[in-house]
Order: C-alpha cells, then sequence, then structure tokens
C-alpha cells in the first residue's frame, strides 16, 4: 500500500481551476437565460396607462384581458392597434387582394388571438369596482389565472430547507474532491502528508547500506525491539522512544533509515520536517497529532522526521518568536511522551545541524538515542563502491580500492555520483563496461571539472601557470610533513582553475593533524605565489584561493587548536556548524580578535618565507620540470621524481605511485586528495589553485629572471 496525501502539485490546482470554472459558467448561462426569457416576453408587449387602457375599452379596441394580481395583460383587436400613448389613425390603405386569399388575413388573426399571441399591451392594476361592468357593456372577454395553494409547511420547505439542502450537499461534494486531492480537509489543513510504505515496498535493506558499520549495529536493536518488545519488557527494561540521526550530508541517514523499515518489515511513515510548517498557526500541530494517530493504527511502524532541525529549533523569543513552529515542537514533544513505545512505534529523526536543537527534544524520553554517521572511512568507501556498482557492467582492469585509497573525506553521495559519471563516461567513448580510466577520470572530473578545450593561454601565461603549480609540487615534495604529489597539470578546467597540483596523503588523516603537518600544508599553499616572485619577479591574482586556505587553516590553529604562542591553549571561537561548513564564531573581545589577525600574518609570513627558501635552494631542479611540464602539459608525480632524480620521466612504471617511498611490509592506509579550492578547515580534502577564468590579472611584464627560463 502506497498513501501519499501530500498532493499539493499541479494536479490539485487544476481541479480546482476546474471546479471554479464550472460555477462561473453556470451563473454566466444562468444569467443570459433570464435576460433572453424576459426579452423575449416583453419583446412584443407594451406599457401603458391604466386610462389609457379604459379607452381602448371604451372605443371596443380590446379582445380579451387577462387579470393578475400585478400586472393586466391586455390582448387588442387585430384591425386596431393603437400606441401607447395615442391613439392611432385607424384607417387603413387599400389593397388589392388576392384571389383565393381574401379571407387569409382574418384566418391568421383569428388564430392569434386565440393562442393569445401578436403585440399586447400590459398596465399596473388599480382597485377599481367598476372594471367588470365596462367589460361587459363592451363585450370584452376576462379572466383571471387559478394559482393552487400550497400548504404553508410544504411551501416553507421548497422555499427554504430544500435550497439550503441542495447548496450543502453541493459544498459537501466539493470539500471532499478537494481534500481527497490536496490531502485532507479544507485545502490540506491539518493533515499529514505522509508517504506511507509497507513491508518490503521500500526496496531497501542493509545490504544497500555501507560504511556504517556502527549506525547498523544500533538499528539492529531496534528491528528487534520492534518484533520482540516483550524480550526487553520482560526484564524491566523500557524500550526506546526514538533515535536522532546526526550526520554530515549525503552519508546515508535516509537511506539507513529506510534499510530498518525494509529489514523490520513494518510501514515506513516519511515526512520531512518542513510539511508541518504552515502559515496559520496550529495547522503544524494538527498534523503531528495526524501522524502519530495514523501511525498506532499501523503499529509496529516507523516514523521518519527528515530535517527535523526545521520544526525543532531552539525555542528562543529574543529576535522574535513563531508562535506556528513553536505550537508544532511543544505538539512533537507532547507525542513524543504519550505515545506507548510497547505498541512498536519508534521515531527516527535526522539532521545535520544538531547544535540548533531544542534541548527538551534531545532529553533522554523522546530521542534517547544519537547515532553519528560520518564520513566512511577506507573499508567503508570501499564497500560503499561495490554496493554501488552492482549494476554497472565493470572491466577487468577495474581496481576499486584504488579508487577508495583516493577518495579519503568522501560520502556515500559523492561516491554514486563519481560511479554514475564514469558509466556516462564510457557510453560517450563508445564501450559496453567501465574500466579503470573511466574512473580516474571521472574522479577527477567530480573535483576539478572538465577540461576546457576552447581556453587559449599565451607562452608566458602558460609558463606563469607551469611555475606556479610546480612551485606546489617542489615544497610539497621537498618537505616532510606534506603530502605526496599525485598529478600537476596546466590544462584549464571548468571550475575556474588553469591548472592544478593532486596531493594525495599516504595516511587517512581527516581529523587529527600536528602542528606540523598544518605549517607544512601552508607552507605548500604559498608555494604558488613564492613561485612567481622567486622566478618572475612578479605576484598574479591565481594565489587568491590559495591565500584564502593558507589564512583559514592559520586563523584555525590560533583561534580554535591552541596552537598561538602569544594565546596559547585558548579557545578563542566556537563551532557553529559542525556537520556542514564547519565554521566558527569569535568569543572574544574586539582588541583579543585584533591581537589574533597579527598572530594569523605572523603564522603565514614565517610559512610564506620557508617557501620562497626552498624554492630558491631547489631552483634548478624546478626549471626542468617546469620545461617537461609546458611540453606534456599533464605530469605525474611519479614523472616530477624521475626528472629531480636524473632518471628519464618517460620510463616510470608506475606513474600514479606515491612520491615517497613506503616501508616495506606496511601497506599505506586511506589516502585523499588535496586540490587548493580555499576549504574552510584544515581537515578539509580539497584543495585547487584557481587562476580565475575570464578575467584580467594584469599580466605583468617578465623579470630580469624570465630570460633565463
Amino acid at each position: 500500500m502506497n498513501q501519499n496525501s501530500g498532493g499539493k502539485g499541479p494536479s490539485s490546482n487544476k481541479n480546482m481551476m476546474g471546479i471554479v470554472s464550472i460555477i462561473l459558467w453556470a451563473l454566466v448561462i444562468t444569467l443570459m437565460v433570464n435576460f433572453l426569457y424576459t426579452s423575449m416576453s416583453t419583446s412584443k408587449s407594451t406599457k401603458i396607462s391604466y386610462s389609457e387602457f379604459l379607452q381602448m375599452v371604451r372605443e371596443d379596441k380590446v379582445e380579451r384581458v387577462l387579470l393578475e394580481s400585478n400586472k393586466y395583460t391586455i390582448y387588442p383587436k387585430e384591425e386596431k392597434k393603437p400606441s401607447a400613448s395615442t391613439p392611432q389613425d385607424t384607417s387603413q390603405p387599400e389593397v388589392t387582394p388576392i384571389p383565393g386569399l381574401e379571407n387569409l388575413e382574418e384566418v391568421a388573426g383569428a388564430v392569434r388571438s386565440e393562442r393569445g399571441d401578436g403585440d399586447t399591451y400590459y398596465c399596473a392594476p388599480i382597485a377599481d369596482d367598476r372594471l367588470l361592468d365596462i367589460l361587459d357593456e363592451h363585450g370584452v372577454g376576462y379572466e383571471a389565472p387559478y394559482i393552487e395553494q400550497l400548504s404553508p409547511i410544504i411551501e416553507f420547505l421548497l422555499t427554504w430547507i430544500l435550497p439550503t439542502v441542495l447548496m450543502m450537499v453541493l459544498l459537501s461534494f466539493l470539500f471532499r474532491n478537494m481534500s481527497s486531492k490536496m490531502g485532507g480537509g479544507l485545502g490540506g489543513v491539518g493533515k499529514a502528508n505522509a508517504k506511507v510504505y509497507v513491508e518490503k515496498s521500500t526496496g531497501v535493506t542493509f545490504k544497500d547500506v555501507a560504511g556504517q558499520d556502527e549506525a547498523k549495529e544500533s538499528m539492529v536493536e531496534i528491528i528487534d525491539i520492534l518484533h520482540n518488545p516483550q524480550k526487553y519488557t520482560e526484564i524491566g527494561a523500557k524500550l526506546p522512544k526514538g533515535a536522532l540521526l546526526v550526520g554530515p550530508p549525503g552519508t546515508g541517514k535516509t537511506l539507513l533509515a529506510k534499510a530498518v523499515a525494509g529489514e523490520a518489515n513494518v510501514p515506513f511513515f516519511s515526512i520531512s520536517g518542513s510539511d508541518f510548517v504552515e502559515m496559520f498557526v496550529g495547522v503544524g500541530a494538527s498534523r503531528v497529532r495526524d501522524l502519530f494517530k495514523e501511525a498506532s493504527k499501523m503499529a509496529p511502524c516507523i516514523i521518519f522526521i527528515d530535517e527535523i532541525d526545521t520544526i525543532g529549533k531552539s525555542r528562543d523569543n529574543r529576535l522574535g518568536g513563531n508562535d506556528e513552529r513553536e505550537q508544532t515542537l511543544n505538539q512533537l514533544l507532547a507525542e513524543l511522551d504519550g505515545f506507548d513505545p510497547s505498541k512498536g512505534v519508534i521515531v527516527l529523526g535526522a539532521t545535520n545541524r544538531p547544535e540548533v536543537l531544542d534541548q527538551a527534544l534531545l532529553r533522554p524520553g523522546r530521542f534517547d538515542r544519537r547515532i553519528t554517521i560520518d564520513r566512511p572511512n577506507l573499508a567503508g568507501r570501499l564497500a560503499t563502491l561495490q554496493v554501488h556498482t552492482r549494476r554497472i557492467k565493470l572491466a577487468e582492469d577495474v581496481d576499486l580500492r584504488k579508487i577508495a585509497l583516493a577518495t579519503a573525506g568522501t560520502v556515500g553521495a559523492d561516491l554514486a555520483n563519481l560511479v554514475n559519471e564514469a558509466a556516462l563516461r564510457a557510453v560517450r567513448m563508445g564501450r559496453k563496461t567501465v574500466n579503470q580510466a573511466d574512473l580516474l577520470a571521472s574522479f577527477e572530473f567530480v573535483i576539478a571539472g572538465s577540461e576546457k578545450k576552447n581556453s587559449v593561454l599565451t607562452e608566458f601565461e602558460k609558463k606563469l601557470v607551469a611555475y606556479h603549480e610546480v612551485g606546489h609540487a617542489m615544497v610539497a615534495y621537498k618537505q616532510k610533513n606534506a603530502e605526496p604529489v599525485q598529478k600537476i597539470t596546466i590544462v584549464p578546467h571548468t571550475e575556474g582553475s588553469l591548472g592544478y597540483t593532486l596531493l594525495m596523503p599516504e595516511e587517512d588523516k581527516t581529523n587529527l593533524r600536528t602542528r606540523d603537518e598544518l605549517m607544512a600544508k601552508i607552507t605548500v599553499s604559498m608555494g604558488g605565489r613564492a613561485a612567481e616572485e622567486v622566478v618572475l619577479n612578479t605576484m598574479t591574482n591565481g594565489a587568491s584561493q590559495d591565500i584564502q586556505e593558507a589564512t583559514n587553516i592559520a586563523r584555525n590553529m590560533v583561534a580554535m587548536y591552541g596552537m598561538s604562542e602569544e594565546f596559547g591553549m585558548m579557545a578563542l571561537g566556537s563551532v557553529r556548524n559542525q556537520y556542514l561548513d564547519g565554521g566558527y564564531g569569535l568569543d572574544c573581545a574586539q582588541e583579543t580578535a585584533a591581537r589574533m589577525d597579527k598572530a594569523v600574518k605572523d603564522l603565514l609570513d614565517q610559512c610564506y618565507g620557508a617557501a620562497v627558501a626552498l624554492l630558491r635552494d631547489n631552483l634548478e631542479d624546478m626549471h626542468k620540470v617546469v620545461a617537461y611540464l609546458l611540453e606534456k602539459e599533464t605530469i605525474t608525480g611519479g614523472e616530477m621524481v624521475a626528472i629531480i632524480e636524473g632518471r628519464d620521466p618517460t620510463q616510470v612504471e608506475d606513474a600514479y605511485a606515491s612520491t615517497r617511498a613506503v616501508p616495506q611490509g606496511d601497506e599505506p592506509p586511506a589516502r585523499k586528495i588535496h586540490i587548493f579550492d580555499g576549504s574552510q578547515d584544515a581537515g578539509e580534502t580539497q584543495e585547487q589553485e584557481s587562476f580565475p577564468q575570464g578575467s584580467d590579472p594584469g599580466w605583468p611584464e617578465p623579470g630580469k629572471d624570465d630570460d633565463e627560463l
């Protein structure tokens, strides 16, 4: 069964417009019929005064009279038709009769007189006792219509009760039709627009969820509770009422909730938090009541509220409250307290902003468990890739482990997109299977975009971009705590970069970094600008994203990580959105913030000086790598190492091998990509050196060292 009462789409609007158009057409047709009837009934009837009526009778110009309570209808004789105000000349011109038709006009006049047709007159009645005597005296026929008198009770029923009943039936039919199309009630007001999946109709089980083993273990117990609640109540345990799924976007919170319903074979109520929010105060609370009422009828079942932070925000009236949202939250809290978990109703909520939720919502007894669904590790990424490639035809050379090594820090949605892009590329290339090259190309497409083949750079611009990118690579290669170089390219891409340097860490470090590693990361970001100064004696705007990322890392070191000599272990800020952008807000005075800016600048100056010194010491090696890069446009880290060591770069067997030796017997853990893109946090995994296309960076003339290049 699949009930979906949330029809607020174009079909319901079309239904409403159809009903309104029918009513308008009915009114228009009724008015037209009434107008035509009135026109036809009065088109051949002329109004005269009562005195003119008596004069016509005395002059024997009236054939008969219809006496009604509100009007006298006068039928004149055919041979005499006076006007409404003045008598007309009764003389007629002589007309030569047609043989055989001499009496035709007399016969037609008799017929019209008998049927009451022809031109007539009418006047308003006046109480006159002599009228009938005058009519009898001049031989005028008269009559009055007979109207049968109804019973007062029947007249009241026909006049008042019957129209009211018909109107109520019509409105009831219209409202019921609209409620069935628009979610219950008038316009869907007060009904829960929840999608209900029964039995295995979700089509999702734990086999479809990978990389979240800890979360699945917690959900297995919930499934057992749904099937065997007495096993837990016999020992005196209270059954949990709900669980809150917390994690970054794309990690699979909704997918995991559907998998729980699929494994338990129970109905699955899915509704978004925004579906409770309406412009009318009290509607959201009514929908919450309706949702739990429907769920209790179908217990055991699961209620899943996605983006629960929409209605579960902390109740804070400092900036003005929202009565509708607060009433909805109050009703949700009451329902969570009121329903009996032994009936088998489990509430699952999902959010990526747990810090904004109301504390009353998070306390035990409502959402008893908090399950974190974080970014998967190496084994989780490999399992996720295996899940997403089950229906993809793979070639024999595909090694999903290498793809998992390169995609550290990604979520399940990213991996699904990567696999889909690889399949699309294989179709574009005319193949029926996806090979390793498709996966690697789609990986670079996701992080850097596609190549811009129509972009044309001058020789000086290409040389400048090449030295910029090699500057990043040389600093990374010569430092102990930097990540190995994977790839260097000066081919423009659609993400706005004229080139990028790809770094692949040998360790899957997503949350933990030392001070030396962070300083090395800032130094690598400064390598591009340092190369511009050392070799070309100039600066370009291509280092803008490098500067942003380096500044963010240095600011985090001072404000969040306690790595500043001046402030020491003093937190100057607090995290605001842990699972979204990872941003923070300052919790210090303005004077302290100014001193913090100076400390950040000192760190940046220190790292920039180290990058300049390192490139000056290895200037000859950098020239060699740049010359080869200008020729090939794209080289790998292995080819760069071969050039520096004096070997032939074309003889490198594994072009994508690490640029740092791995101890024997040790297998490198998960890797992740760094493409300088100005990430917000030091733990973020993508950096991308960007030269904004379409802009005029104001390329300077080459310096005195340019002739040596």
